[in-house]
């Protein structure tokens, strides 16, 4: 099962697609990028069958539209034909679903890395990245099966329209970073991490496209990989904050900088950046000479740079700027008239009741009449009747029909008793837990015990369910209640109803629990198909950290900036004791 998720696949860019850290077939010798050439994409603008320099040359294979592949996959449109390798957007007919295929001969010197580089991606199996889904040497040729995407944006079409927001810019920041640190903490480097290699899905999310196998087929690699994809990503994060590209030479349809200056600060080019970001970026692409403003030591790993990310204050995403609605406008069939506008006397006359004609307004007459009459009758009943109770006797002033005070106030009548309904507890703060490193939307954690019914903390959308696994465990926010408190119940409010949503209480230890789920103490379970679930412990726990852990969630339509599928959003926790 794998999280819903919209993108265009890689297809080799035609042109501005060139590294900026490394050149085709040479490997960096220090890490530090190559010729400012290669910045430009001058090395993928070679026409169809062409070569670089120091290249052999292979010509791509003859195919066409229609062509089928292992009796499968058939090739639908040629993205790119380039330095002896094609991409073609293709259908999967077996599965009846688009894919992508990099096409290239079997002799060509290239093949081989190819196929060694897409088994090694398809076997990382991170939903962060296009997924490899096939790679065949078959019939001469060497092809290479992807995912094709096609509801996301490439990042150099969202620049195109110019910088992204700080939240955005963060995330971008953010997710890139720790994506590549898995990525090579499996031996796995990009070398080729470019704004058309990264895609921002309509869920907000970004995906690394290419990773290893881009390289290949160029020919590209690195004796410092990663210091490289480190630089690389760096470079993507000036260019979202400034729309201008962090080297001398114009690419990805965005300026360079003036070869007069150097590389100075993002915040330095443009007017209200964000200075923390600014200094990230620069810490970055602190290997190619430039300094840090505070002289913070560069980062020269995804690892490195994706610490630097966690141990910045969170920026969260501005609020959304209210409009007034326009003034409401009468039109004129509402103002009695049609086809002209009425005059200023019209507009002062009052207008009489039409009168009532006929049997119906005579009966409508006589039966209001009748109403009047008959509520007079009964005022005057009342009135008489409480004028009789005054005069009886025994009722003088001062004689209290109160019952004993003493009476009521015996034990055993259910006054005066202790009450032992849970009482509502405090939450201090919370934490979403994400066991397997994939967290949902941990900036919107405080949403859920805030009051407000309108706000929430939303998964991700699932393509299966409604039970998460075997894909997730279960996904899941833990409480600080600050101090030891007794547990004995649970109201939780959901957006979504449907069959179902599944919710389990667990006492765990910290914010950060590390112990698996199974071996926590269970406090309680509860499985609902409406919109509130409560959860009744069979016997009171003292803990002082509570986690709300839901493995089961409803399919649910696309609202909002998520997709349809199988998801849950919490609006309120109380927790009572």
């Amino acid at each position: 099962m794998a999280e819903r998720s919209t993108a265009a696949v890689d297809v080799a860019a035609g042109s501005n697609g060139e590294s900026m850290t490394a050149k085709a077939d040479q490997p960096t010798a220090d890490g530090a990028p190559q010729s400012r050439d290669t910045a430009t994409g001058q090395g993928d603008q070679q026409a169809d069958g062409g070569t670089e320099t120091g290249r052999p040359q292979v010509q791509p294979p003859e195919l066409h539209s229609g062509h089928k592949l292992a009796r499968r996959y058939r090739l639908e449109e040629c993205v790119t034909r380039l330095d002896g390798f094609s991409s073609w957007r293709a259908v999967d007919e077996k599965l009846r679903r688009a894919v992508g295929v990099h096409l290239l001969p079997a002799d060509h010197p290239r093949a081989r890395s190819v196929l060694s580089a897409a088994r090694s991606s398809a076997l990382l199996g991170d939903p962060r990245f296009v997924q490899v889904l096939d790679a065949v040497e078959e019939n001469d040729l060497v092809y290479v099966v992807h995912e094709w995407l096609p509801d996301a944006t490439e990042l150099t079409s969202v620049l195109a329209s110019g910088p992204l927001e700080a939240h955005d810019a963060y995330q971008l920041v953010s997710q890139v970073s720790q994506a590549m640190a898995a990525a090579h903490r499996e031996g796995l480097a990009h070398l080729r991490l470019t704004p058309s290699a990264v895609l921002r899905t309509s869920s907000g999310q970004y995906r690394i496209r290419g990773l290893a196998v881009n390289a290949a087929l160029r020919g590209i690699s690195s004796d410092t990989p990663q210091r490289t994809d480190t630089e690389a990503i760096g470079a993507l994060l000036y260019a979202s904050l400034t729309q201008r590209w962090p080297y001398q030479d114009d690419a990805y349809g965005m300026a360079g900088l003036p070869k007069d200056i150097g590389l100075i600060a993002p915040d330095q080019v443009r007017a209200g950046v964000h200075r923390g970001l600014s200094e990230l970026a620069m810490r970055a692409l602190a290997n190619d000479g430039a300094t840090a403003s505070r002289q913070e030591p560069p980062c020269t790993t995804p690892e490195e740079l994706a610490r630097a990310v966690g141990e910045m204050p969170r920026i969260r995403r501005p609020e959304p700027a209210f409009t007034a609605p326009p003034e409401y406008q009468r039109t004129t069939y509402q103002q009695g008239t049609y086809r002209r506008q009425p005059t200023s006397a019209e507009m002062t006359q009052p207008v009489p009741p039409a009168p009532l004609q006929g049997r119906t307004g005579k009966a409508l007459k006589w039966a209001v009449s009748a109403l009047l009459i008959a509520a007079l009758g009964l005022g005057s009943w009342q009135l008489a009747d409480a004028l009789m109770d005054r005069d009886k006797p025994g009722d003088d002033p001062g004689t209290s029909t109160q019952p004993n005070e003493a009476e009521n106030d015996k034990p055993g009548d259910g006054e005066g008793k202790g009450d032992d309904s849970p009482q509502p507890l405090t939450i201090k703060g919370a934490q979403e837990y994400a066991p397997d490193g994939s967290a949902q939307n941990p900036g919107n954690v405080d949403k859920t015990y805030d009051s407000d019914g309108n706000t929430y903390w939303r998964t991700k959308s699932f393509v299966d369910g409604p039970k998460l696994a075997p894909y997730k465990q279960g996904v899941g926010i833990v409480y600080d209640l600050g101090s030891e408190q007794d547990v004995s119940a649970a109201s939780i409010a959901l957006r979504y109803g449907g069959d179902r949503t599944t919710v389990s209480l667990y006492a765990v230890d910290s914010l950060s629990p590390a112990a698996a789920v199974t071996s926590m103490k269970a406090i309680g379970t509860g499985t609902t198909s409406a919109t509130t679930v409560k959860v009744n412990a069979k016997d009171v726990v003292a803990t002082r950290y509570v986690l709300v852990w839901l493995t089961e969630v409803p399919r649910s339509p696309k609202d909002q900036y998520s997709g349809a599928g199988y998801k849950q959003a919490i609006t309120d926790v109380k927790l009572k004791g």
